[in-house]
């Protein structure tokens, strides 16, 4: 499968070398690392799981795939644990070749004399881009022998992000498995609520579903913020005590294999939606399901959207929130005070995953295979709004694959309706 990427990446680089490293390993302190995530783009054309790697990818006939990675070595292991080291990188993993890290800077050189292009990501990391400048300059610095350095530099996420856009049956395995996880960790704490209780608990029985299951991390901070907390779109304090009468909205999802999954629900502290909070909720709820219903092969990457803004449009206009017809309060941005955020995203190795969303000016069109979220919300705070609206924030979130004939939610099995979310938190 990882072979298969390559060839395809070196067939749409034509002529070229392309140079892919992956992530660093980054401190934390004096003495620890962070826990160790590779870096997607490199990851999705390897499956190789180790720091100190870079994929040397020649385009031609035949396409070469050279892997620079660690050395095995046994005191090592004894303190970090299992290198794969040379041979076994280059035999599981189906490459051509395979070198050690450290010799990278002395072939690196050699694999870019004469060829036409440098396909690579400057700009993600001043020291991997010195490296890859010093390379260049180790070339020119031949010219008087006939020598000649790549006389162009493409940027290869460029295609890659088209790649990775649309999901393989293997992804999308991952990625199911991923949302059913996280749909069980949403279930997990919605039980755990109460009032009393603190944020960093139910974050903490999101974390210990994740685990348990067998994803990796969370995909990101999760979110879980009570009351007016709930306003702010990207709090990850979660240290604030859940009072009777508040909404929790809880927005987490896991890592699994590299994929993400990412969900937002919005539920209330006691057990019971107040009649304002049912009122925005159902109405966050509505916008969800006409977006949804817009996510269809051949829309435009902005129906979703657009479904999901005309009917919070015209309920915050119902609820006295904003004045005028749905398409003044649109046309003027009025409802961006309550609700300041697009529909989605795409989703897939990465949270806000790779792809483009626009070509030549124009918002692109949705194909099978590709995964969005989708996650309307309202956000109302300020002294001059109705004391019934007042802190309320609701988001609702959902994983979307788009299929030859519509769409699939990936996330379904997440209680959102009222009824149900209800009926869960009094169970």
């Amino acid at each position: 499968m990882y072979a298969g990427r390559r060839a395809r990446l070196a067939q749409l680089m034509q002529r070229g070398v392309a140079v892919v490293p992956t992530a660093p390993e980054r401190p934390r302190n004096r003495d620890s690392n962070y826990p160790y995530r590779y870096d997607s783009y490199f990851y999705y054309l390897t499956g190789f799981p180790e720091p100190e790697a870079v994929l040397v990818l020649v385009a031609g006939d035949p396409v070469r795939s050279i892997l620079f990675c660690r050395d095995k070595n046994a005191e090592r292991e004894i303190w970090d644990g299992f290198r794969y080291g040379l041979e076994r990188a280059r035999a599981e993993f189906h490459f051509d070749e395979s070198h050690s890290i450290s010799e990278l800077d002395t072939l690196l050189p050699k694999l870019l004399a004469d060829q036409p292009a440098l396909h690579c990501h400057l700009g993600s990391d001043g020291r991997w881009d010195e490296r890859v400048l010093q390379a260049l300059n180790a070339v020119r610095a031949q010219v008087r022998t006939g020598v000649t350095a790549p006389a162009a530099i493409y940027d290869v996420r460029t295609p890659l992000d088209e790649m990775r856009l649309l999901k393989d049956e293997h992804e999308l395995a991952i990625m199911r498995r991923a949302a059913q996880i996280s749909t069980d960790a949403h279930r997990r704490a919605m039980g755990a609520v109460k009032p009393g209780r603190a944020e960093y608990e139910i974050e903490a029985e999101l974390l210990h579903e994740f685990r348990r299951r067998g994803a990796q991390a969370p995909a990101y901070t999760s979110i879980v913020a009570g009351g007016a907390n709930a306003c702010v779109l990207h709090y990850v304090s979660n240290d604030a005590v859940l009072n009777a009468g508040d909404l929790l909205l809880v927005d987490a999802g896991c890592e699994l294999d590299g994929y993400a999954a990412d969900i937002t629900r919005t539920y209330p502290v006691s057990g019971r939606f107040t009649p304002a909070q049912r009122d925005v909720y159902q109405m966050v709820l509505a916008a969800q399901g006409a977006a949804i219903a817009a996510v269809q092969p051949g829309a435009a990457w902005t129906a979703p959207h657009d479904a999901a803004l005309r009917v919070l449009a015209r309920g915050l206009i119902d609820f006295g929130l904003c004045q005028g017809s749905v398409d003044k309060v649109i046309e003027a941005g009025d409802y961006k005070r309550f609700y300041m955020h697009r529909t989605g995203h795409w989703l897939g190795l990465d949270v806000h995953d790779a792809g483009e969303y626009k070509r030549d000016g124009q918002w692109r069109e949705l194909k099978p295979g590709m995964v969005l979220t989708v996650e309307p919300g309202c956000y109302i705070r300020g002294d001059d709004v109705p004391a019934r609206f007042a802190n309320t924030g609701i988001r609702i979130e959902d994983d979307v694959l788009v299929t030859a004939s519509g769409n699939e939610v990936l996330t379904h099995a997440a209680p959102k309706s009222v009824q149900d979310i209800e009926a869960l938190m009094r169970g």
